[in-house]
């Protein structure tokens, strides 16, 4: 089972870094809304390796049988470790790639609003917003925050896989 969760959850962490790279490098047009569109289908795509590794014990290591509960254990395992991987590629991003992301949002998450909403709305929106960013915007809290996202992610495919790839 050890096995099984390393290496479905290395693959699963080489799949994210691929794709985000990718991303960066070709998607530096695009703006935010469709950039986090491409970040939670990154994770989508690299949690596909959850099912992929359940089966592979189911089929290979533990005689066509899984239970259950050991198949969203494994799952879960296997989405820890990409919560992990993208985590640590979002702390490497906030500090070394792009140490001005929490601003650079800030800035367009502003615009934005300003352009939707009335200036009464906006102000109390903004100042609401600014507060967040200073208390929350430190890139280790963001590694933690994008390691949660990606593990209940995770735990919502390792459900389902585990509710189809069960076997008595």
């Amino acid at each position: 089972m050890k096995n099984t969760i390393i290496k479905y959850g290395v693959l699963s962490v080489i799949t994210a870094s691929v794709l985000f790279f990718l991303a960066l490098t070709l998607g530096k047009t695009f703006d935010y809304s469709t950039q986090e569109i491409i970040g939670y289908l990154t994770m989508v795509v690299s949690l596909s390796f959850v099912y992929f590794g359940i089966k592979h014990f189911r089929d290979n290591e533990n005689n066509g049988v899984v239970s259950f509960g050991k198949a969203l254990l494994i799952g879960v395992l296997i989405s820890a470790c990409a919560g992990i991987g993208f985590g640590f590629i979002d702390y490497i991003y906030t500090t070394q790639i792009n140490p001005e992301f929490a601003s650079e949002y800030l800035e367009k998450s502003l615009e934005t609003m300003k352009a939707t909403l009335s200036p009464e709305e906006f102000e109390i929106k903004k100042k609401e917003l600014t507060v967040q960013m200073e208390q929350y915007g430190g890139s280790g809290f963001m590694a933690c925050i994008m390691f949660v996202t990606v593990l209940i992610i995770g735990f919502i495919i390792s459900l389902i896989s585990a509710m189809f790839l069960q076997r008595k």
